[in-house]
C-alpha cells in the first residue's frame, strides 16, 4: 500500500480528475490490481470503476502490475521477481533480461529468499533494504557454519559432550568450553610425561611427576609446574656446562703446555698455586689427554 499521505494525494487526484485507470478483478471478483485506487476512491467518496481480467495467468498480471511501480526500490523489484519464479519457471538469467534487473541483484535476492524468508518478506514490503537483508543472511550462514564446525569437533573429540548438547543438557558453547578444559589437561599430561621420560633417561631416580599426579598426591597443574621447573633448571645446567667446556676448550693450549712439561719446576709451581679442586681437575684432564 501507498503511504498515507500519498494515498490521500491519490484520493484528491481521483476526486478532481476522476479515476484514470480501472481496478482489475478476476472472474470470481477477487481483486488482482488496484487496491490503492480502491482505497483512494473510498477516501474521495467516488464510485470505483472495475474491469474483469479474462486471461489465463492472473499471477503474471499481478507481477507485471506491481513490479514497476514508482514507489518500490530495485531491491523490492528483485525480491518480487525471484518470489514469482515459481510461476514462470524462468532462470535468474532469463528473469534479469526480461525485467532489466542486474543478475547480481537478483542472485542476492534469491539467497535471501532461500535462507531468510522472513527477511525476504521485509524486503518485499520495503521495510528492509536488500543489501542489509543479504548481509544478515550471510552473517547467519557463517554463524550456522561455525556452529556446525563446533558440533563436528565435539563429535570427534568428545561424543559424550555432543550427546549432552543434542539432549539440550548443555549449550554448544558450554560443551565447547568443557572440551577446551579437557584438551588443555591432556596437553598438560602429555607435557609432564615427556619431561618425566627425559628425567628417567638422564638417570634421575626421584618419583616421576606423572606417577604422583596419577596417584592423586598432586594435581596435574602442580605436576606440570614441577615438571616445567625441572625442565628450566635442566636447560640452565646444560648452558652452564657448555660455557664451562667452551672455556676449557679456549684454554686447552695452556693445559697442553703443562702436560708437555711434567715434573718440571714450571709445572710444579702451576699446580701448587691451584685449589685442590682445580688440581684434581688438571690431573684428570692431563690423564685424559
Amino acid at each position: 500500500m501507498l503511504p498515507e499521505d500519498e494515498l490521500h494525494d491519490l484520493a484528491e487526484s481521483i476526486k478532481t480528475e476522476g479515476q484514470i485507470k480501472e481496478i482489475v478483478l478476476d472472474r470470481d471478483g477477487v481483486l488482482l490490481d488496484g487496491r490503492n485506487r480502491l482505497a483512494a476512491c473510498e477516501l474521495a467518496g467516488v464510485e470505483p470503476r472495475f474491469t474483469r481480467y479474462e486471461g489465463d495467468s492472473p499471477q503474471a498480471l499481478i507481477l507485471s502490475a506491481n513490479l514497476y511501480r514508482r514507489h518500490i526500490s530495485k531491491g523490492q523489484q528483485a525480491m518480487i521477481t525471484v518470489m514469482a519464479r515459481s510461476l514462470s519457471g524462468h532462470s535468474l538469467r532469463t528473469q534479469a533480461k526480461l525485467h532489466t534487473i542486474s543478475l547480481s541483484v537478483l542472485s542476492r535476492a534469491n539467497v535471501v529468499l532461500e535462507h531468510g524468508p522472513g527477511l525476504a518478506e521485509q524486503v518485499r514490503i520495503g521495510a528492509l533494504r536488500l543489501d542489509a537483508a543479504y548481509d544478515e543472511v550471510c552473517r547467519r550462514k557463517a554463524q550456522a557454519a561455525a556452529m556446525t564446525d563446533q558440533y563436528d569437533n565435539l563429535l570427534m573429540h568428545a561424543p559424550d559432550l555432543a550427546a549432552q548438547v543434542a539432549e539440550e543438557l548443555l549449550t554448544l558453547d558450554e560443551a565447547t568450553t568443557k572440551l577446551g578444559w579437557r584438551l588443555d589437561e591432556e596437553r598438560l599430561r602429555q607435557r609432564v610425561k615427556e619431561i618425566d621420560a627425559v628425567r628417567h633417561a638422564d638417570g634421575d631416580t626421584t618419583p616421576a611427576h606423572t606417577h604422583l599426579a596419577e596417584q592423586g598426591q598432586i594435581t596435574w597443574q602442580q605436576a606440570h609446574q614441577l615438571a616445567e621447573q625441572h625442565h628450566t633448571q635442566r636447560q640452565e645446567n646444560i648452558q652452564r656446562t657448555q660455557q664451562a667446556i667452551e672455556q676449557i676448550s679456549a684454554n686447552w693450549t695452556a693445559i697442553q703446555n703443562v702436560t708437555a712439561r711434567p715434573d718440571t719446576p714450571y709445572t710444579r709451581e702451576i699446580l701448587e698455586g691451584l685449589s685442590p679442586e682445580a688440581h684434581t681437575l688438571i690431573q684428570g684432564l692431563t690423564t685424559q689427554a
